[in-house]
């Protein structure tokens, strides 16, 4: 179950990657395409599985506590749940879309 800091967190997370898609190359409109903004999405999650792995490896070797990996596993746990729900919206709104008559 997530806690009000682990969502804290994830909240955290996403605006730190909505700003750093904003500080990414800008579009021939002004604004992140699309592509740009999921690279950014995957990316974040990619780097939260690395921070759990690290946070997994270093509590073996005596380096870290339980709470640590915990919250790096939450943290994974709720960015990968994040993306799975956007995939799942893009994959609803492809089906929309070809379901619609030409």
């Amino acid at each position: 179950m997530a806690s009000p800091t682990i969502a804290a967190n994830a909240y955290a997370s996403a605006a730190r990657m909505l700003d750093n898609a904003s500080a990414a190359k800008p579009t021939d409109t002004g604004g992140l395409s699309f592509g740009d903004m999921l690279k950014e999405a995957v990316g974040g999650v990619l780097d939260a599985g690395r921070k759990s792995d690290a946070q997994t490896v270093a509590m073996a070797s005596g380096k870290s506590n339980v709470m640590d990996v915990v919250t790096a596993v939450a943290e994974t746990d709720v960015a990968v749940s994040t993306l799975v729900s956007v995939r799942d919206k893009v994959i609803a709104a492809y089906e929309d879309i070809m379901k619609m008559a030409i």
